[in-house]
């Protein structure tokens, strides 16, 4: 790298790091006014709340304003740097607008890795700290379903249960359905369900199992106490916990989208769509950073504050679309890969357009 590749790095991720650091602070201070109450009236350890809370707060924070600090940060120095003719002077060195572009792509390419890794590796550790704290001191994650649950955990393979206690995990009036098509093959009654925690295992207890025999076409009726079974649904199942997905890695979140769609389930979707995003995030800082150069390598009347302006509208814009695209793929038709994919690419369009109009 030469001087100038140094020089443009270092101006890139100061900026981003000294921009974000000042949020986190405010954010901070406005996070404690508004949860302080909480905090007290549930007698909230001082310890806890530093570093089991807002020590891991941070990570999770920066990654989710990795992309609008990003654009904001390159647009502020570059903006900068075009007012104050450097942009000018570089070009007219023999510098060509394309090798300009390289410090750029180092830097943001250094900024992907880091949302990748914090995204799906260091966030959901910390995450699970910080969530613990939350259903302790601040809200119930953890939420009953409402009653007569059904699930199913394979193909052809269905649980009922009246009713769950998660923190008990104790299920009433248990049933275990198995089909062969529309043909019912076995059915397994219990007046209730417990999961033991040490074995992995559930236990039924007053349990009547019903046997169709496809050789002879007769019903075998068997009965009994209690009976451990191994099947395949957890106590997480049939209750629901609000945005689990934040405490899965990488490989945790495919591992459970793969074991819903074995279990023929649609609610992998919102997985899904969580998996897709943390993939296209990182790509997403390369795109506005190249849409930002684009925009504030040009020396304008309105300087900094018209670039500025400018781009926190494409930010946003970006945002919003994101955002809607989450909606119609967790909720409708749209593919979850196409639905995280589509603001990348109607920015990354974008992004080429003003790269080969920007002045060279």
């Amino acid at each position: 790298m030469k001087i100038i590749d140094i020089y443009i790095i270092k101006k890139f991720l100061g900026t981003f790091f000294y921009a974000i650091s000042l949020l986190i602070i405010i954010v901070i201070i406005f996070d404690i006014s508004e949860n302080i109450d909480r905090f007290i009236s549930n007698h909230a350890p001082l310890h806890a709340i530093v570093f089991d809370y807002y020590l891991n707060f941070i990570p999770y924070f920066i990654n989710l304003f990795i992309y609008l600090f990003t654009f904001i940060s390159v647009i502020f120095f570059t903006s900068k740097m075009a007012s104050d003719t450097e942009i000018i002077a570089i070009l007219s060195s023999g510098v060509s607008f394309w090798r300009l572009l390289k410090p750029y792509l180092i830097a943001s390419i250094f900024l992907g890795i880091l949302s990748f890794y914090l995204g799906n590796f260091l966030i959901p550790r910390t995450n699970h700290t910080r969530r613990i704290f939350k259903d302790t001191y601040m809200e119930k994650l953890a939420k009953d379903r409402n009653r007569d649950l059904h699930v199913q955990i394979e193909p052809g393979v269905f649980v009922y249960v009246e009713s769950f206690d998660s923190k008990k995990k104790i299920g009433r009036k248990f049933s275990l359905e198995k089909f062969d098509g529309q043909r019912l093959m076995s059915k397994i009654m219990a007046d209730k369900l417990t999961w033991d925690k040490r074995n992995k295992k559930w236990k039924i207890t007053s349990w009547y199992k019903r046997e169709i025999d496809t050789a002879s076409n007769q019903m075998k009726l068997s009965h009994g106490k209690e009976m451990d079974t191994t099947m395949n649904l957890k106590p997480g199942d049939l209750y629901s916990v609000k945005r689990d997905y934040e405490e899965m890695n990488f490989w945790e979140l495919n591992n459970y989208i793969a074991r819903e769609k074995e279990k023929g389930s649609i609610s992998y979707k919102k997985y899904e769509v969580e998996k897709y995003k943390r993939i296209a995030g990182p790509v997403a800082i390369l795109i506005l950073t190249f849409i930002g150069v684009a925009l504030s390598s040009r020396k304008v009347r309105g300087g900094i504050g018209m670039h500025l302006g400018v781009g926190l509208g494409l930010t946003f814009s970006y945002i919003l679309l994101m955002q809607l695209s989450t909606v119609f793929s967790t909720m409708g038709n749209l593919p979850p890969s196409l639905g995280a994919w589509i603001p990348n690419i109607i920015y990354a369009g974008i992004g080429v357009y003003l790269l080969l109009k920007a002045p060279k």
